[in-house]
């Protein structure tokens, strides 16, 4: 239903398929929601055939759109990243009033967002940076939603995003995350997660195909089973789904007439990037992203057909043993993969002053969201327990759960190595786990290394202080 003198709780400008679904959301909770759209065709079809699922304003200009809500103002911004959300954010700062909110719903840098809250604070205006996940259908039916922004902005906004959000238990799959970027940024770190959960699936997948020989619909009842159980998650259960596909035209499984080349948005290589500049390890999370890239690299790919594999191994006999060292190293990875991501939350908090709470994050990444799965009830359960701990790894369900696939998972790897099929997630997860347990690293020669060639000092581990040796000179060592 459309009026035109109805005062909106909420509007939304940008009406591509997310933004009109998440209208739609809000509408289907009882909310009047003012749309607007640059071209008012978009707002037109968005009535014509939904117009019926509750109550809308349609307008056509901004100062149209801005004056059917009501005070303090709440506007979600559904546009591409980038420019097109600073100009959009121009246009309605120009005719808001003090203590109006900006809610930028799309998948925005964090840093942008801590540059916008300023700006817009500066003027008398609170700014929203939403993380938004759970693609078309959660927009919809409900999403996993991470605002960042001011606490009083929360109080007026809140109640209507934890309404539309996802529920599990009957709780609300959104919660106040932070200051300024902080919801940007946490819902870039959940997409990094998603690279490495989708890489790691990816990895199954090749081994469960090239190495047993099992075809698509072999291999979907594998993922089929294995969601019943600890990896039980949306992106397990869809890959089964995907996994069933027959191609219309050519009866082959649709997974078979795909070509073999991922695409990326940017926000896996942001949380790399982030990661790089926070000094935090994600090595499952940036080898999703560079296997992503070589997939992409297609002349480069086709030019190295034919190059030397070396003497391969024999593939394993015990299909169903096999099988299980997948699905068991599919889960320690996993668990690895969420605890650099929860480290550089941490990070990130510690650096911005953010004061983030994992659990929270946990809890709300339960439903709607792309990375939801059944083990984020065990990381809410491991942070309620010892909010301060140091690596999700050492939680004690986690750390159970890995010592009983460590076996697996080494000979997953070993194993994928000898047959040269690339693994190169679960591989750098493996090693990662190695490296933290490790009592001593080669770093010692490392850093050896960095005071030989740069006078860089070293710490001994018998005495405090900084030491630097005359490699030059007559090689005495003195304390820097």
């Amino acid at each position: 239903m459309t009026s035109s003198s109805a005062i909106a709780q909420i509007g939304v400008t940008g009406l591509a398929v997310m933004g009109s679904n998440i209208a739609r959301n809000f509408a289907r909770h009882g909310y009047t929601v003012a749309l607007h759209n640059r071209s008012v065709a978009k707002t037109d079809a968005l009535l014509d055939a939904h117009g019926d699922e509750g109550e809308f304003v349609r307008t056509e200009t901004i100062e149209e759109f801005v004056g059917a809500l009501e005070k303090p103002r709440r506007v979600l911004i559904m546009v591409k990243a980038g420019e097109a959300t600073d100009a959009v954010i121009e246009e309605l700062a120009a005719v808001m009033e003090p203590g109006d909110i900006i809610i930028d719903g799309g998948n925005a840098l964090y840093t942008d967002t801590i540059r916008r809250e300023a700006a817009m604070k500066a003027r008398g205006l609170n700014f929203v940076g939403a993380g938004i996940s759970g693609g078309e259908e959660g927009a919809l039916n409900g999403p996993a939603i991470m605002p960042g922004g001011p606490t009083e902005s929360y109080e007026s906004l809140g109640p209507l995003l934890e309404s539309i959000s996802a529920k599990v238990d009957g709780v609300p799959c959104c919660t106040h995350i932070g200051p300024d970027g902080s919801g940007h940024f946490v819902k870039m770190v959940h997409n990094g997660i998603e690279y490495a959960d989708m890489q790691l699936i990816g990895e199954a997948y090749h081994l469960l195909r090239d190495a047993l020989g099992f075809d698509a619909a072999r291999v979907a009842g594998v993922f089929t089973e294995w969601n019943s159980g600890d990896l039980e998650s949306y992106l397990v259960e869809i890959t089964a789904q995907v996994l069933q596909q027959v191609d219309a035209t050519t009866g082959k499984p649709l997974v078979d007439v795909i070509v073999d080349a991922a695409e990326q948005k940017g926000t896996g290589r942001w949380t790399v990037k982030s990661a790089l500049d926070l000094g935090v390890p994600v090595t499952g999370i940036a080898e999703a992203v560079f296997a992503r890239a070589l997939s992409g690299s297609r002349d480069q790919r086709k030019a190295a057909q034919g190059l030397a594999s070396g003497t391969l191994a024999e593939k394993p006999t015990d299909a169903a043993q096999f099988t299980e060292d997948i699905r068991r190293a599919l889960y320690a990875s996993k668990i690895v993969a969420y605890a650099q991501g929860f480290d550089q939350i941490a990070a990130g908090s510690a650096e911005y002053d953010w004061n983030l709470r994992p659990g929270d994050l946990a809890t709300i990444w339960r439903g709607g969201c792309i990375i939801r799965a059944r083990f984020l009830n065990r990381i809410k359960d491991a942070y309620e327990e010892n909010p301060e701990l140091p690596s999700l790894i050492l939680a004690p369900y986690f750390r159970e759960a890995i010592e009983q696939a460590v076996d697996s998972w080494r000979r997953v790897v070993s194993t994928a190595v000898q047959l040269g099929i690339p693994v190169p997630a679960f591989a750098s997860s493996l090693s990662y786990y190695d490296a933290l347990r490790a009592e001593r690293l080669p770093a010692a020669l490392t850093q050896a290394q960095r005071d030989f060639f740069g006078a860089h000092t070293y710490e001994r581990v018998d005495a405090d202080g900084k030491y630097h040796t005359l490699w030059s000179g007559d090689r005495r060592e003195i304390s820097a």
